[in-house]
């Protein structure tokens, strides 16, 4: 089996090739090769039992995305994308990468279907979806994003579902939650003082929190996403069916939730490490933001998550700080 991972550098395409390593197979088969993309280098894995191709490249770029599939790749995880909150301050980068990428590759893909037709797993989010909101929102509720990205998002899940159609590729998308907790430094996302909030304080680091407590959002962690990516790219399509497209399981909890769990696992030291520090950016952008999902496709598919927010603090602590925080 031959897999591809566009934004193979990012966080999330950095754990999910760690993980193809660990397990050698995906679904079961063997796998034989795995290219990496990414604008930059990404790293390959130690201990692979597989071929290894890394490649530094723009996907939006003339003919990169056509020069990746004619080797014709299994499984082909698309990831690559630009944050919430650099799209939503550079419109012209948003479009170019998140949707011009998006579609290029899915048009490559398209060149060769006539004896090819991969699994192709497409990294959504819950931005498609816009205010005014239901108390949970259902698998059926409409698209109406209210951020570039969540537009971008929305796009590029309707060209999956038509390209599916056609016959071109056996697309699978998933809507992930807000990410948390995110290892590694700050980046540009309007959704990272969610992150910011437990991973700096439990380091020992003031974080800075620009929204009220009050705010209340969808999350689930990284070795959770990992686990929907590799759970999509095994489905089958028959159970998944004509709508491609499935938002992913999380947790619904508010900022004031995600203190009390991190003074819970870390104590009063850790979370008096928060300062709030209002920011009118952020907090329009938030407002616009789902707050709580009724995901029963995913799950009656197999789709899991952790079970409260202590838990992925937990996780943390553990795959992130070697089981260890300053107190």
């Amino acid at each position: 089996m031959h897999i591809l991972i566009t934004g193979a550098a990012g966080m999330i395409g950095s754990k999910l090739t760690k993980r193809l390593a660990k397990d050698g197979t995906l679904g079961g088969t063997p796998i034989d090769k795995v290219t990496l993309v990414d604008v930059v280098a990404p790293p390959e894995p130690e201990k692979a039992s597989f071929e290894v191709e890394t490649l530094a490249a723009d996907l939006a770029g003339t003919g990169v995305a056509a020069s990746l599939i004619p080797a014709r790749p299994d499984v082909i995880f698309h990831l690559a994308a630009i944050v919430s909150g650099e799209a939503e301050a550079d419109f012209e980068k948003g479009y170019r990468v998140n949707l011009d990428g998006t579609r290029r590759l899915f048009d490559a893909v398209q060149a060769f279907s006539n004896h090819y037709m991969p699994r192709v797993v497409f990294t959504s989010s819950i931005a498609v979806f816009g205010a005014p909101f239901p108390d949970a929102i259902p698998d059926d509720f409409h698209h109406t994003p209210l951020t570039s990205y969540g537009t971008q998002k929305a796009i590029g899940e309707l060209l999956l579902s038509d390209y599916t159609r056609r016959g071109f590729m056996d697309g699978v998308g998933i809507r992930l939650p807000t990410i948390c907790v995110r290892p590694g430094k700050p980046n540009k996302a309007a959704s990272g003082f969610f992150s910011n909030i437990i991973r700096e304080p439990l380091a020992g680091k003031e974080a800075v929190l620009p929204v009220s407590e009050d705010v209340r959002h969808w999350h689930s962690s990284p070795r959770s996403a990992v686990n929907f990516l590799i759970h999509a790219a095994t489905l089958d399509g028959k159970k998944v069916g004509p709508r491609r497209n499935l938002t992913m399981p999380g947790l619904s909890v508010t900022v004031g939730e995600q203190i009390a769990a991190l003074r819970k696992v870390a104590g009063d030291k850790v979370a008096s490490r928060i300062r709030p520090e209002p920011d009118e950016t952020i907090m329009r952008i938030v407002e616009g933001w789902p707050r709580n999902f009724a995901p029963e496709r995913a799950l009656a598919l197999g789709f899991r998550t952790e079970s409260s927010f202590e838990e992925i603090i937990q996780i943390h602590i553990k795959e992130e700080m070697g089981g260890e925080f300053v107190a």
